[in-house]
Formats: C-alpha cells, structure tokens, sequence
C-alpha cells in the first residue's frame, strides 16, 4: 500500500470511529435530558423533532457537499481537496449524531406510537407506518452510504462507490419521510421545498457538467 492510500485509509477510519464516537456521546446526552424531562409529555417529541429537523438539513449540506466534490468544476474551488473531505466527514458525523438524537427520543416517547421496534424495523410503528418506514430505510441507506466511505482510499473505486450513492436515496426517502410522517409537516411544508430545490439543481449541474466519457464509466454521483 502507498504512503497517500495508507494515509487516505487511516483518515477514514479516524472518520469512522469520530462518527461513532459522536453518536455515543449524543445518545448519552439524549438519555441524560430525556431522565430529566421525563415529567414533561411534549418533552421526548419537541427533542425528538428538533433533531429531525436539523438531521435532515444536515443531510441537504452532506449530499450537496458530496456533490460539489465530484463536480467537473471542483478544481476551480479555492478550498483544498484535504478541506473539502473534511468538511464533508464533519457533516456526515453532525448528520449521524442528530440522527440518532432524533431516532432516541422518539423511541422512548410513549406516546408518539413509534418504539424501538418501529424506529428500527419497516412497518414496525404504529404511528403512520408507510412514512415512518421510509424514515426506517432512509435511516440504513444512510448508514450505508457512510459506511461505504471507510472503504475510500482502501478498496477500488467500483466496489465502494456505486454503494456510497446511496446517499441520494437516503435524501429521497428522508424528505418523503420528513414530509409525510411529521404532524406538522404542513407547517413546513416550504422548508422542505426549498431546501430540495437547491440540492436537485445541483445534481443536474453536476450531471450536465460530466462529459460523455465519464459517464460511459459510471462515474456520476
């Protein structure tokens, strides 16, 4: 293995237990207020939505961010490729550690009819099964697609990469989950727009910007 593989390898697996560390430490803290507000009902889900909310925009930044470091146009950046990846691996950590604060407190809300089970299986909840599952496999593609980012640097790009797009569909079914499965999503209902039409706009730069040989290689994301 080179000395810059073996670099890139080690930077991921920093990466790797920084997001897992991260969401220790926010389950942690989650526990910690949820024992505090236990005597407040609304307590677990205002917690639990807040987190959604922010995951969710964090997941807009992440994807856009991983967009903007295969786009054609990427030299012309002024930030360094060492500080792009950084800033990209600093919003997969912030979008895991709300994730989880946003999977905890509604699992532990007794009356948001969701549970471990149905945060963590599809079909599993009581509360609006359909756009809770999609939350459910937005939550394990996600998972996946980071996953995937420990392998970058150490396995062949074909074998990672097709697996690390799986972040587009986790955005796909995080939106349609956001959108459908909160009981204020009415309320919402231009934050969710506007925050997906920047991010489709962005892919369709990047796709237009590709030539025909690179996507003969299958190299889009």
């Amino acid at each position: 293995m080179s000395g810059s593989r073996r670099r890139t390898g080690n930077r991921w697996w920093a990466w790797t237990a920084g997001v897992a560390l991260s969401s220790a430490l926010t389950a942690g803290l989650v526990g910690l207020v949820a024992q505090r507000l236990a005597h407040d009902r609304m307590a677990p889900w205002v917690l639990g939505r807040a987190g959604g909310v922010l995951a969710y925009l964090l997941l807009v930044a992440l994807v856009s961010s991983g967009l903007l470091l295969s786009h054609p146009a990427r030299f012309r950046y002024r930030i360094g490729p060492a500080q792009r990846i950084r800033l990209h691996a600093l919003l997969a950590a912030l979008t895991a550690s709300f994730t989880v604060l946003h999977v905890i407190a509604l699992s532990i809300d007794r009356y948001a009819g969701v549970g471990w089970w149905g945060a963590l299986v599809p079909a599993g909840s009581s509360y609006r099964p359909v756009p809770v599952s999609l939350g459910v496999l937005g939550l394990w593609s996600g998972a996946a697609a980071g996953l995937t980012a420990a392998g970058a640097g150490r396995l062949p790009r074909r074998i990672w990469w097709p697996l690390h797009k799986l972040a587009a569909v986790s955005l796909v079914l995080c939106w349609l989950h956001a959108t459908l499965a909160g009981s204020d999503a009415s309320a919402l209902r231009w934050y969710y727009i506007g925050s997906a039409l920047p991010v489709i706009a962005l892919a369709m730069s990047r796709y237009a910007a590709a030539g025909p040989a690179e996507r003969v290689r299958g190299r889009l994301s």
